[in-house]
């Protein structure tokens, strides 16, 4: 197992979340490649996509079905649209530990804000990446919720 697959695997495990990771050579970059791979709808694929609120980072996990919504986030903050932004690469690592393309909410190296679509919500099960762009892991939405300290929230775009 990659080694950052494993540090998910490590993270959920203290977390009290028991999960297999699968690991895909075809990858699951993008949430059309990931729901292929597990064989699921596209809306029960988590996005984990970082943004920063006033120069802090954040976490949205965004159903595979949805765009995120800046103006939403920025509300959750009572800020100005313009003060939502998404970073380079380098703040995402920075504040997750993760590359994009396997950014998850487990073993985060800081800790920051998670928000929840609450579009997720609906399925029993929904499928998040594993540290890397080929690997991924199916999880019950309320234990994804309550393991992370998500906050669900309506931030999809209309």
């Amino acid at each position: 197992m990659h080694p950052s697959a494993q540090r998910v695997f490590d993270a959920t495990q203290a977390a009290g979340v028991n999960i297999n990771i699968f690991e895909f050579p075809e990858g699951t970059r993008t949430a059309e490649d990931a729901a292929k791979a597990a064989g699921c709808d596209i809306g029960q694929i988590v996005k984990s996509l970082v943004f920063t609120v006033a120069g802090n980072p954040v976490m949205c996990l965004v159903s595979g079905a949805n765009r995120m919504e800046s103006k939403k986030l920025a509300a959750l903050y009572e800020v100005g649209k313009k003060k939502v932004k998404r970073p380079g690469a380098d703040v995402v690592k920075a504040a997750t530990g993760y590359s994009i393309g396997g950014v998850n909410p487990y073993g985060l190296a800081t800790d920051i804000d998670i928000w929840l679509d609450t579009d997720l919500q609906q399925y029993e099960t929904v499928w998040v990446a594993a540290g890397t762009p080929n690997a991924i892991f199916e999880i019950e939405t309320s234990a994804l919720i309550a393991s992370t300290g998500a906050t669900p929230a309506d931030i999809k775009q209309d």
